[in-house]
């Protein structure tokens, strides 16, 4: 992590852009959101259709994994950074009723959001809980999948991140996730703008120590390919992915 980089001013700046797009997600931000975002990324709209529609509204991810994440019924799966619950709500399906769902996140409005959404649809198996994706809240060994889009980028400590991730997986658990990389170290000048950052650029890992941090976590990396339908849509983010071949990528890993 870079000496001059200021976690907590990083960390406002991005619970401040999620607590926008929990509240206004018609608003205008550097990303792409909502249902037909999600259907370009491989969402099948029989999923789509079965979750609140208001969550879907919400979503911000930049990639599909579920294909990855080979969900099964009864598996205890972790998202980490859930936001307003698409992905948990999408995961709560494909484990049914005898499997749960844990989402967590720091950001108090898209946990209000999410959870107001569950109770709404009776989704049960489902929990939102607030904590941060580098100090997970929960027991080793206490799932059986850690899912997460778009939201890793977003902590200065990845490393510690996997790590966690790995932790709390049971012997044989997996891993499947979406997130945005880069291809070419960026400048310390991108790396500490708190907007770029909160936008999913300046937090952007270089693509080899991304996958080499993972497997230092204890993961063996299965698959990883480029999700070319996801792209920036502000000027200044374009911009810094044509430079530095910022994109997104869906992963999957077994512990």
């Amino acid at each position: 992590m870079a000496e001059s980089l200021d976690v907590e001013r990083l960390e406002r700046a991005v619970k401040s852009v999620y607590r926008d797009v929990a509240e206004a997600p018609d608003e205008e931000y550097h990303f792409e959101m909502g249902r037909g975002l999600a259907k370009r990324l491989g969402y099948p709209t029989s999923d789509l259709d079965r979750i609140p529609a208001q969550a879907v509204a919400s979503f911000a991810g930049v990639g599909y994994h579920f294909d990855l994440a080979d969900l099964r019924e009864g598996d205890d799966v972790l998202d980490l950074g859930s936001g307003s619950g698409t992905d948990a709500f999408v995961a709560a399906v494909q484990v049914a009723e005898t499997g749960s769902v844990t989402g967590l996140d720091m950001t108090d409005q898209q946990l209000a959001k999410a959870r107001q959404l569950r109770d709404e649809a009776g989704m049960d198996n489902v929990s939102f809980e607030r904590g941060y994706i580098e100090d997970i809240p929960f027991d080793d060994g206490a799932f059986d999948v850690v899912i997460s889009n778009g939201v890793i980028n977003l902590s200065p400590d990845k490393r510690r991140v996997f790590a966690e991730a790995n932790r709390v997986l049971a012997s044989d658990g997996r891993l499947a996730i979406s997130d945005i990389i880069s291809e070419k170290l960026m400048p310390e000048s991108i790396k500490n703008n708190e907007d770029l950052w909160a936008a999913c650029i300046g937090g952007a890992e270089q693509v080899d120590r991304y996958t080499s941090i993972i497997e230092d976590s204890g993961f063996e990396v299965t698959d990883v390919r480029e999700n070319t339908q996801y792209e920036f849509i502000s000027d200044q983010a374009a911009n810094a992915c044509q430079k530095y071949g910022v994109k997104s990528i869906s992963l999957g890993a077994h512990k």
